[in-house]
């Protein structure tokens, strides 16, 4: 059976796409898994509507509430699992981390090139001017965060209803397509159409899926592990003592 590490090295195009899992072991909780943000439910609201654009257009300053108390990790960390996917992509043995999560853990960690399909919770942008905000000023906003000129912030992240950037998602599917191999990590791939992207791989590229739950694509998978991600990369860009 192949390792990681072997088929990096065959590898010419190598793309990683990932999901909550990736940031868990930062302190930031997954979605879908049995221990996830969307089992949980506050005054009968469930954290999908909550995340909603019908949500945040009707109720905004709870919606803010529930950000900043639930959503925002200001304090997180990169963790071995994004530490090494940067370290790939310095190597060239990595072209693009191709992520669903909004932290920026991958760019703070190092990675140059990475596609957030899903947005960043560090922008919030003015509704009116156009004006971009970070976290820190939504943090220290009380109620309902405002733009200097008085128009309305709207964190720059896909809420449910809303259409994922095309733009993005044109370069991700690109990068699918001439992949010699995809490494899938920290995700359940039943969020489409991201988990789509698995299914635009050419016919003889290699599919590693490391997940610690089963997935959907897992018999496709040329390598399956349900091992600690980190440990697994960090292995495969040795930045583990021998």
């Amino acid at each position: 059976m192949p390792t990681l590490k072997s088929l990096l090295a065959q590898s010419r195009h190598t793309v990683f796409l990932g999901g909550a899992g990736v940031s868990t072991a930062s302190g930031i909780p997954d979605f879908r898994s049995a221990h996830g943000l969307y089992m949980e439910k506050k005054q009968g609201i469930s954290y999908e509507e909550m995340l909603s654009h019908d949500y945040y257009v009707r109720h905004t300053a709870q919606f803010y509430d529930f950000l900043r108390n639930v959503m925002l990790y200001p304090d997180a960390k990169p963790n071995p699992a994004h530490l090494a996917l940067a370290k790939l992509e310095q190597e060239g043995l990595l072209e693009v981390v191709i992520t669903q999560n909004i932290d920026g853990l991958h760019q703070m960690a190092g990675s140059q090139n990475v596609i957030e399909l899903h947005g960043n919770e560090d922008r919030y942008i003015c509704r009116s001017c156009g004006r971009v905000y970070n976290m820190r000023y939504v943090m220290d906003s009380p109620g309902v965060p405002v733009c200097g000129c008085g128009g309305a912030l709207k964190p720059d992240v896909v809420l449910y209803g809303e259409m994922l950037n095309q733009k993005d998602l044109t370069r991700a599917i690109a990068y699918a397509e001439q992949a010699e191999l995809m490494i899938v990590g920290g995700t359940s791939l039943v969020v489409y159409p991201v988990a789509g992207l698995v299914n635009y791989l050419s016919p003889g590229a290699k599919l590693v899926i490391i997940n610690r739950d089963p997935t959907p694509y897992d018999s496709r998978a040329d390598l399956l592990l349900h091992e600690d991600l980190g440990a697994v990369l960090a292995q495969a860009a040795d930045l583990t003592s021998p």
